[in-house]
């Protein structure tokens, strides 16, 4: 799937001051991020607090990004869970018309076995009108997608055409991409490897920080797609001391400081995570400066 090649974004969920979603704020940052060379957009995953948003949020969410979009990118719309028959059902009643995949993370809490895994993830490429991404993400979800169970899905459902693996492993990135079939995509779903996993035969990226700075980082990939390895990493280095920032104090408190940074949106989060301090708004600050000018 082509169109899922190169630099997407998993897109933050703005807030103002009441804790209300920010609409104007969600519009200028899927602006940002068009206008910045981004590939494909995410809507609704980690990044964008989804846990604490209520269903009318979520769809006022999805709503604003079809709409402030306008079908110029890609979209992938986040829809998992650790009840297999909640997510299905989620499937069937959302409304998928603008969207070109669903990116759906191992279950988390319950932790299952790899059968387990193995038997959610076929259970809603069954009952999936669009393509699945596998997102992988085992300091969040308590459990690892192993390779073999990867490469198994890959093979035995046509659906399955991807894996957001962020796992920071680069040994596991490295047996998915040597096990997997030919047309299966392997997305970093971390900056910080994200370039090491496409030099090493990986399709790009769902970013956090590409959506902060997505000239920089969407141009990183591109050399990296395009094997420039010397060009790319120049990139690659000039901006991980952003990449290692933005997840100090965990994410989105980071990048909701790269853009309040920019003028872009408040740098607010919802309860149980808290805004980030005055110390690291302060170093994102001073990181984000020769950028700054740039974007507003």
């Amino acid at each position: 799937m082509d169109k899922l090649v190169g630099t997407g974004v998993a897109l933050v969920t703005p807030f103002n001051e009441d804790l209300s979603v920010d609409t104007m704020a969600l519009t200028n940052i899927v602006n940002h991020c068009i206008d910045g060379g981004i590939n494909y957009l995410v809507a609704l995953g980690t990044t964008a607090e989804t846990a604490t948003l209520t269903e009318t949020e979520k769809q006022l969410v999805i709503s604003t990004i079809v709409s402030a979009n306008a079908g110029r990118l890609p979209l992938v719309l986040g829809i998992g869970g650790n009840n297999t028959l909640a997510v299905i059902e989620t499937i069937r009643n959302q409304d998928l018309s603008a969207f070109d995949a669903i990116l759906s993370v191992s279950p988390y809490y319950n932790k299952p076995t790899q059968e387990g895994i193995y038997q959610h993830f076929m259970a809603i490429a069954e009952n999936s009108p669009l393509p699945i991404i596998i997102y992988n993400v085992p300091g969040r979800t308590g459990s690892n997608v192993l390779p073999e169970t990867v490469v198994r899905l890959a093979k035995d459902a046509k659906k399955i055409i991807a894996i957001k693996e962020a796992s920071g492993n680069m040994i596991q990135v490295m047996r998915i991409i040597k096990e997997k079939p030919k047309n299966f995509m392997v997305i970093s779903g971390d900056d910080m490897t994200a370039l090491p996993t496409v030099l090493a035969g990986g399709s790009g990226v769902i970013s956090v920080l590409g959506q902060g700075l997505p000239n920089e980082f969407s141009n990183m990939i591109q050399l990296g797609l395009n094997a420039c390895v010397d060009a790319a990493y120049k990139l690659q280095y000039a901006m991980q001391e952003g990449m290692e920032l933005i997840f100090e104090e965990g994410n989105p408190a980071g990048i909701k400081s790269v853009f309040e940074a920019l003028g872009l949106s408040t740098g607010i989060v919802r309860l149980p995570l808290v805004e980030a301090t005055k110390n690291l708004k302060d170093k994102i600050q001073e990181f984000i400066k020769p950028y700054a000018g740039l974007r507003v």
